[in-house]
């Protein structure tokens, strides 16, 4: 039989699952990076209303990380479904869940209103975001991974990946025009909703272009396989089990090659806010703006990211970005003390640029490193794990080193320091580029054939 991936789909069809990806992923981070920046700016306030500025935004931040604990459950149970139904079906869960809660907490009481059923309620939806957003990333990179040949897989797959700074630059883009078109007390009292709201027309649109694409011609190739064993009396292992029986290895690779990354991202993004609004006492507008440059230049460059991983391989891409992180991190901090825009911007833009060399590359990188039947599990497990001890600690580690020390050189080395976890473990994993997907056996189809079948 041949493979399914031997015959890669049209220009027009790959691009059209890539768009769906795209658009479905950018208003998931959207919603998810939203509450981010309104935790940052706003929350401490409306919802923790009895702290001191810090304190209340650190308590913010806790419920910003609460989304992150539930996104490996998201993941087990995502992944679970994605391996055994297919990863179209999951999408479109994942975004009617992640929209729901998003529009709902435009529609929140505050304390003043109810008092402490505030916090609580948002808490819980916030729950839900972090669930929905687990499944999310498995299956938007998948779908496009699996659907294109191994020649311009990280081209293609790292494009969901720009749904992150492209929600970012959304949800960024739609706080800074409310900030300067609206005051302080307006925003504060009730501007805050409107980008939440806004989250309902975004899902239906998602929605109508996600439900167009085909599943997975790779999935469907080893459900029909699970099928044949299963009429012969063969059963296969739930993916999560057999995940953790023979692919543990690639999770420990996926969670460390995710750790700088993650790090790293909310540190240049929703710690920057507080950093810049909080210690600095900058207008909001200037933390704002300076993210929404630098989204824009880390939304263009990713794919490029990815599209040079196709040429020099994932590794040497993904260490470039995490070597440059560890150095940058110290740069970064002294530029912000400058306290002006432009070099705040330089500072965020430039730190974007070596995340994106992380990023870019991960979406196929992580994808190649599992067979098919567990590939939605272990990366979605991968990922999700290590967004917990990463970007869900990041905001709240990074406050409260500010809060203690009042500087930002424990910050900085905190930033270098995940940076460098990334590098040592991608410098020791194995390079997967040219992979053929729909075989399995991650450790046979590696570097050994990318010579002289993607380079020949």
């Amino acid at each position: 039989m041949t493979s399914v991936s031997s015959a890669p789909p049209s220009s027009r069809s790959i691009r059209r699952i890539v768009a769906a990806s795209l658009v479905g992923t950018t208003i998931e981070w959207y919603d998810f990076f939203l509450y981010g920046s309104a935790a940052a700016l706003v929350f401490n306030t409306l919802f923790f209303p009895d702290s001191d500025p810090l304190v209340g935004t650190l308590l913010s931040f806790l419920t910003y990380a609460v989304g992150f604990a539930a996104r490996p459950l998201g993941g087990v149970v995502f992944g679970h479904f994605g391996d055994k139904v297919g990863r179209k079906k999951l999408l479109v869960i994942s975004l009617l869940m992640m929209g729901g809660a998003t529009f709902a907490m435009g529609l929140l009481p505050t304390h003043a209103t109810i008092g402490v059923g505030a916090p609580i309620l948002l808490t819980l939806l916030r729950l839900i975001q972090g669930f929905a957003l687990g499944g999310e990333w498995g299956g938007a990179v998948l779908i496009v991974s699996e659907h294109g040949g191994p020649k311009q897989r990280g081209f293609w797959a790292s494009w969901p990946q720009a749904g992150a700074p492209g929600g970012n630059l959304l949800a960024t883009g739609v706080l800074a025009l409310l900030a300067a078109v609206q005051s302080d007390a307006a925003f504060q009292a009730w501007g805050w909703r409107i980008p939440f709201l806004l989250s309902g027309v975004l899902v239906v649109i998602g929605l109508w272009i996600r439900i167009s694409v085909s599943e997975s011609p790779v999935f469907l190739e080893a459900q029909a396989k699970a099928a044949a064993r299963a009429e012969q009396g063969v059963k296969d292992e739930a993916p999560v089990v057999e995940v953790f029986k023979r692919s543990w290895r690639e999770v420990l690779t996926a969670i460390g090659t995710r750790f700088g990354e993650n790090i790293s991202y909310y540190v240049l993004t929703a710690f920057l806010l507080v950093y810049v609004t909080t210690h600095l006492e900058l207008p909001k507008s200037t933390a704002l703006n300076a993210v929404l440059i630098g989204s824009a230049v880390h939304f263009v460059t990713i794919p490029l990211w990815g599209a040079l991983s196709d040429r020099i391989g994932r590794r040497p891409v993904t260490l470039v970005g995490a070597v440059g992180m560890a150095l940058w991190a110290f740069a970064f901090f002294a530029l912000l003390d400058t306290e002006s825009f432009a070099v705040i911007t330089l500072a965020v833009t430039v730190g974007l640029l070596f995340h994106g060399a992380m990023y870019g590359p991960q979406a196929a990188f992580i994808s190649e490193m599992f067979d098919t039947k567990v590939r939605y599990s272990g990366a979605s497990m991968g990922s999700q794990l290590a967004s917990i001890i990463g970007g869900a600690l990041a905001p709240i580690i990074a406050v409260e080193l500010l809060k203690d020390y009042g500087n930002s050189t424990p910050i900085a080395l905190y930033l270098a320091f995940a940076a460098l976890v990334t590098a040592v473990t991608v410098w020791i994993a194995k390079e997967t580029l040219g992979r053929d997907l729909a075989k399995d056996g991650a450790a046979e189809d590696t570097a050994v054939k990318v010579t002289a079948s993607v380079h020949g």
